[in-house]
């Protein structure tokens, strides 16, 4: 895989380039504190960077939809921090000792102080999103926010398990990830005043832009360069966690296959069974294959959400996200 130059072209970063340097200023005020703790942790997680995906998700379908105002910064912004602060609490429940390169934030400040971090920057969040005065967007943040905590307490259910269903998965992704996106287009829907259903094509359109990202996440984390990656790769193997293409190896696959996964389930290693012996057989019945098909419809779905709105650079923009999505590389 590789990222097409579309993505980063001078027109989108042109059209960006403003809000998104608001939303970094922003982002640092949010995580400097007179505690010394939590401006230290802030420091670390801005040094790691971040594709500021979701962010850039709003700014654009803002701007697509004719919004003229300067609240989708706040709110991009907002985003941003709740997905920081899933990102602290999910690398403390799996353990991950790497993200983006570096170490996690509970490896160096271990994971009491890290669970109250992700707290803090929550709750900033929604502080920062009350500051618009505007309860709507507050319900849309809260609702997505409870779905996500379910989620993350399903995938704990299913956890070492090797009988889940292509639609359980999915629906783990929907809540964890694609929500999120979901929410990042509909608020700024709403920002825009579309009528509702201007505001549900937007959401769908975020909706199934997630689904796309966090298939192609299941991808990578068995595929990848662990350099490029920036974390382990197989690392939800090593977590206990079946992800979609072991999913449709066991659905469509031999009694051994189920043996190999029961085995790496037990392990949390590959010292019975090599990583690139998973792989093979994931190559050969065609599960890389049937994984990455459904990441594009998914992205087809995304796109075809768009189509009732005029040509511009922030659409056009919004369809180089689609590709860039399914062709990433990291």
């Amino acid at each position: 895989m590789s990222t097409p130059a579309t993505f980063t072209v001078k027109e989108f970063f042109d059209l960006l380039r403003d809000d998104l340097a608001a939303i970094e200023r922003e982002f640092g005020r949010d995580t400097v504190s007179g505690v010394r703790a939590i401006t230290d942790i802030g420091e670390h997680l801005r040094a790691g960077g971040g594709k500021r995906i979701r962010p850039a998700l709003l700014l654009l379908c803002a701007r697509m939809a004719g919004y003229r105002g300067d609240r989708h910064r706040l709110f991009a912004a907002v985003f941003e921090l709740i997905h920081t602060a899933t990102l602290v609490h999910d690398d403390v429940i799996d353990g991950s000792p790497l993200r983006r390169g570096r170490s996690t934030v509970h490896a160096r400040w271990g994971n009491h102080l890290t669970v109250l971090f992700g707290d803090h920057i929550y709750l900033t969040a929604m502080n920062e999103a009350l500051r618009a005065d505007d309860l709507r967007p507050i319900k849309i943040l809260c609702e997505i926010t409870l779905q996500m905590i379910q989620g993350e307490i399903i995938q704990a259910h299913l956890n070492g398990r090797t009988d889940i269903a292509e639609e359980e998965h999915l629906e783990v992704m929907r809540r964890k990830t694609a929500l999120l996106f979901s929410g990042c287009a509909r608020v700024a829907a709403y920002l825009a005043g579309l009528p509702p259903h201007g505001e549900d094509e937007l959401a769908a359109f975020g909706l199934n832009l997630g689904m796309a990202y966090q298939i192609v996440d299941d991808l990578l984390d068995l595929t990848a360069d662990p350099k490029i990656l920036g974390k382990p790769v197989a690392s939800d193997l090593r977590e206990g966690r079946l992800t979609l293409p072991l999913i449709y190896l066991l659905e469509g696959g031999e009694p051994r296959h189920r043996e190999m996964v029961a085995c790496l389930l037990e392990d949390r290693d590959f010292d019975r069974v090599p990583l690139s012996e998973v792989v093979a057989e994931l190559k050969k019945h065609g599960s890389l294959e049937r994984t990455r098909r459904l990441a594009l419809r998914y992205c087809d779905e995304a796109r075809e959400r768009l189509v009732s709105f005029p040509d511009s650079p922030s659409r056009r923009s919004l369809l180089d996200v689609c590709d860039f999505i399914t062709s990433r590389s990291f």
